[in-house]
């Protein structure tokens, strides 16, 4: 038996156990005068938390995980399994345990003070001693812990600190959340002082009418309350007054203690500026707490917003206004250090979002670190803060197990105490997959008692019943219900709540299919207000391919726009060797984990554009204010005329001064020429001036509209010209080392994989079709070659008609599909070009990569492209670096040599380094050879990408179905 008091209460393995020893959680700012603690530590990794401390240690840095500073024990994927077998509470036996060990020099002028120990956050049992005496234990491993070492630690004296952190534990079941597994102290640790006379907490209250108030709990470290203590607030110069009714009250409340003290501070803002996401006005707030001679004893400062947040009928409203959130889930992740975030990266990671026009983010799953809530609150996004709850490999015995009921209050309620100052923070979340249970029940009551300024949602709940007003959700927020459901619901005259998706459009690799279909649906159905893309990050971890390790904090320029340096990679589960891992499924985000944007973010962007072209008519422009809250002068525009024929046009925009929801008609900036054939008119909407997410300049959106129809043309045949093929009907160009033949197979994506369409195509042979030609006939100027390509499911009729033209050869195309190919991944032509062609020049959609059922977001214009830039690195290699909507392409060498290619109508064009083959053949990335030429692809139809890893697959639409298919395209020699 041990002696240490904390190793005998076994806290890893006592659900009952949540803390012992650790202070209330609370809203106090304590940001200034604290003694930082960040840094090296002392550090042992022992394999069990009872196993003795040996004499031999390392180092750690803290804050950090250790699985990704150079321990044997490295980091584990696993999304709904858990990664040890034992059923909750238990945890296993071998159960790496880190001890972290520092001396802390405490100031001398700290003398008679109130001492606290703040660890950030620790995963996930923490275990405080200080001086080799036992201090507290904490569970919860995103939630800061605090501790009073008053008594314990003597100013302008030295003490050592100890932080034992288990990894395992009965919390462990409740943190089964869609991430890696990591060990440590990943947020910072630090000391404070205050006086004995201490404010305990302090709520902020401020609404849209400008009511300011302020609750305020007073506590005294010596135990009773002095007598004559007050406190006094001052907003921005402006005075609050004491509420002596509100003091009155409690005077004569018998359950007023002697040893908590409360007040209340009031005032009334005139003309007050309202927060909300688009103008996140904030205040500048004051509280302190005197004694009774007016010194002051405690100090807190707040930036206060004035807002409101509602639910009216099935509507959310902030400030009364119905809002769109367009929102995105967010994990705190780097590639380097794992769950630690520094300032700069929240801060990179807001304005990555702000600029992409998002405007909400729902903290998944567990509170962020606090500096998120700060630049949310700065930057304006709306946040649904969600609490540190998952159990979903053992859901449904835990969400009504009383053993786990004190885990769900404590953090739930230790949530909203952190986070209730917060005007971006509008929904509070029980937590994520965790099936639903008394459990809940228990924590949404306190909830509501505490603060029922804000509502709840918990999707656990919700989909029970949508609209079921008893259920512990006031949001029905469904996880990747269909498009289709959610507006049959909307339409259906049963909804009673607002319908905001918690995730839809998962982003797993080339993926968030049909995102415009759904906004297109959202912004035109009463009662659909939004959702939550799942996720931000692609959470890869920089490792070094040698020796297969984490890179680590020392990793800083190893990677640059979604690419891993040479030698290294981004490794997804199963790179660290761990047998039991869900792959590449942690690389799901709208962005690569270096935070540099993925396609589907200038997606987003259109999507959310706050200005855009209603329609063309009578020669003028209808534009629109698509905001909530805000007019159009911090934004400026240029137009931008793209004809077909290689010219672009100019001229700057002066936009309408609009308010939120106008439209207004303003002339067309050109005389369009008669000559030129297909237009498209653009604007470029930039910030007029320096914004705190963008500087002057930004592009904010890019709306279009067409001005004029392409007129089709036919190429001139030219019959004294012959057409060459060789022995197989394949036709023979000195451009070509690969004679277009038929394609309808990609490399598969994600979605493809984990949707089931990929095994599918592979079992009808899609991705090594046999050719076999049937019939070769030559006349003037012209081959008909007729070939049949053999699969499970029957045989597919290719048609090819080479006519020597003007300049080059015309190829006119069919494939016949049989019935049983139903849904395949394309139908199109596939060859391979000489070497050196490196520039990608066309007319089309561009110049981000698109897909049909992607394609908002790419504006058609003149475009150029380097080709080995075209490639979209997704983790895992897949199909990537299409182009919707092209009309015509170049490859060109640096002397300007090369081949152009003119389609019959907008196609589909994918130019890579790549074959399917090159793609499906590998992993990783740094397993990749390019080709000297380009693999280029040109398809009649091309399949949607949808989002069926996880959610919805495409619709209907954006299918190929079987039956004939043509297509046509000229190809010439620069």
């Amino acid at each position: 038996m041990t002696d240490d008091p904390l190793i005998a209460l076994r806290p890893w393995e006592a659900p009952e156990v949540t803390s012992w020893g650790r202070l209330p959680m609370n809203a106090v700012d304590r940001r200034s005068g604290v003694l930082p603690l960040d840094g090296d530590w002392r550090f042992q990794l022992l394999p069990a938390p009872d196993a003795p401390v040996g004499g031999s240690w390392s180092s750690a840095y803290v804050p950090g995980a250790w699985t990704v500073q150079g321990t044997d024990d490295l980091p584990q994927y696993t999304n709904v399994r858990m990664p040890f077998p034992e059923y909750p509470p238990h945890s296993p036996a071998a159960n790496p345990t880190g001890v972290y060990e520092r001396e802390v020099d405490v100031p001398a002028e700290w003398a008679g003070r109130r001492i606290v120990l703040q660890v950030g956050a620790a995963e996930s049992v923490l275990l405080v001693h200080v001086d080799g005496r036992p201090v507290g234990v904490s569970k919860d491993s995103h939630l800061a812990a605090e501790f009073d070492l008053t008594g314990r630690v003597r100013a302008g004296a030295r003490s050592v600190v100890r932080l034992t952190v288990v990894k395992w534990s009965d919390a462990s079941h409740i943190e089964d959340q869609d991430q890696w597994w990591h060990g440590g102290i990943t947020r910072s640790v630090l000391l404070y002082a205050t006086d004995p006379l201490h404010l305990a907490d302090v709520t902020v209250r401020a609404s849209r009418s400008g009511e300011l108030r302020v609750d305020c709990r007073v506590r005294d470290a010596a135990g009773a309350l002095p007598e004559g203590w007050y406190v006094s607030g001052e907003l921005e110069g402006q005075l609050l007054t004491q509420d002596a009714e509100f003091d009155r009250f409690n005077a004569e409340d018998e359950r007023v203690s002697d040893f908590l003290g409360e007040a209340r501070l009031r005032t009334v803002v005139e003309d007050v500026r309202t927060w909300n996401a688009e103008t996140p006005e904030l205040y500048s707030l004051t509280v302190r707490l005197h004694r009774a001679d007016g010194t002051v004893a405690d100090t807190s400062r707040h930036r206060t917003g004035f807002r409101d947040v509602e639910i009216t009928g099935r509507d959310l409203l902030v400030n009364g206004e119905r809002i769109f959130v367009r929102g995105v889930n967010r994990h705190d992740f780097h590639p380097l250090t794992g769950r630690t975030v520094s300032y700069d990266d929240m801060r990179a990671d807001l304005i990555t979002l702000k600029r992409f026009g998002f405007n909400a983010i729902r903290t998944s799953h567990y509170p962020s670190d606090p500096t998120l809530y700060d630049l949310a609150d700065e930057l304006g996004f709306y946040v649904v803060d969600e609490a540190d709850i998952e159990s979903h490999d053992h859901a449904h015995e835990i969400a009504d197990d009383p053993r786990h009921l004190n885990a769900f209050v404590d953090r739930v309620s230790r949530m909203v105490l952190r986070d209730k100052n917060h005007p971006s923070v509008v929904i509070w979340s029980l937590g994520n997959e965790s099936d639903y249970g008394a459990n809940h029940d228990a924590a949404a009551g306190w909830v509501r008692r505490h603060d029922p300024t804000r509502p709840i949602q918990y999707e656990g709940a919700a989909k029970l019943d949508w609209a079921d007003p008893s259920l512990a959700s006031d949001i029905a927020c469904p996880m990747y219900a269909s498009l289709e459901e959610c507006v049959e619901h909307a339409l259906s005259g049963r909804q009673t709540k607002p319908l905001i998706w918690c995730e839809y459009s998962h982003a797993m690799g080339n993926s968030n299919g049909t995102l415009a279909d759904h906004w297109a649906a959202i912004e035109s159905t009463p009662g659909l207000q939004g959702g939550f893309i799942w996720e931000f990050w692609d959470h890869g971890i920089l490792q070094r391919v040698n020796d297969g390790r984490p890179v680590g904090r020392g990793g800083v320029g190893l990677y640059d726009n979604g690419v891993a340096a040479p030698g290294h990679r981004w490794a997804y589960g199963g790179d660290f060797g761990e047998l039991l891992h869900d792959g590449a499924f942690i690389a799901d985000g709208v962005v690569f984990p270096d935070r540099t944007p993925k396609p589907v973010m200038y997606e987003h962007r259109e999507i959310a554009a706050p200005v855009r072209i209603e329609c063309f008519r009578h020669k003028g422009i209808v534009l629109g204010n698509h905001q909530h809250f805000r007019g159009l002068a911090w934004l400026t525009g240029e137009w931008e005329l793209s004809l077909a024929d290689g010219r672009t046009l100019t001229a700057p925009a002066e936009l309408p001064d609009l308010r939120p929801g106008e439209t207004a008609a303003v002339p067309l900036p050109f005389e369009l020429p008669e000559e030129g054939g297909e237009a498209w008119l653009t604007l470029r909407v930039t910030t007029a001036g320096d914004e705190p997410w963008a500087p002057r300049g930004t592009v904010v959106c890019l709306p279009q509209v067409r001005l004029r129809e392409a007129v089709p043309q036919s190429p001139v045949r030219v019959k004294n010209r012959s057409v060459e093929v060789d022995d197989d009907g394949l036709l023979v160009h000195p451009l070509l080392t690969s004679a277009p033949t038929l394609s309808l197979w990609r490399a598969p994506t994600d979605n493809d994989e984990l949707g089931g369409m990929a095994p599918r195509w592979r079992d009808w042979g899609l991705d090594a079709l046999v050719r076999k030609i049937a019939d070769v006939r030559h006349s003037p100027g012209r081959v008909t070659v007729q070939a049949e390509y053999a699969s499970a499911a029957g045989v597919v009729r290719h048609l090819q008609v080479f006519t020597a033209v003007e300049g080059g050869i015309h190829v006119e195309e069919s494939a016949e599909l049989p019935d049983e190919l139903d849904d395949v991944a394309r139908v199109g032509s596939v060859f391979e070009t000489v070497a050196g062609l490196d520039l990608m020049e066309w007319y089309g959609q561009g110049p981000w990569e698109s897909y049909p059922d992607r394609a908002f977001g790419a504006p058609v214009g003149h475009h150029s492209v380097p080709v080995d830039e075209l490639f979209t690195p997704y983790l895992r290699p897949q199909e990537s670096g299409g182009r919707h909507g092209v009309r015509h392409f170049t490859l060109s060498a640096p002397d300007a040599t090369g081949l152009a290619v003119v389609l019959d109508e907008p196609r589909q064009v994918g130019v890579s380094r790549y074959r399917a083959a090159d793609l499906t053949g590998v992993t990783h990335h740094d397993e990749l050879v390019p080709r000297a030429g380009c693999v280029v692809h040109i398809d009649a139809a091309h399949r949607g990408l949808g989002t069926a890893s996880c959610g919805p697959d495409t619709t209907a639409s954006y299918l190929v179905a079987p039956g004939v298919h043509r297509w046509s395209w000229t190809l010439r020699a620069l």
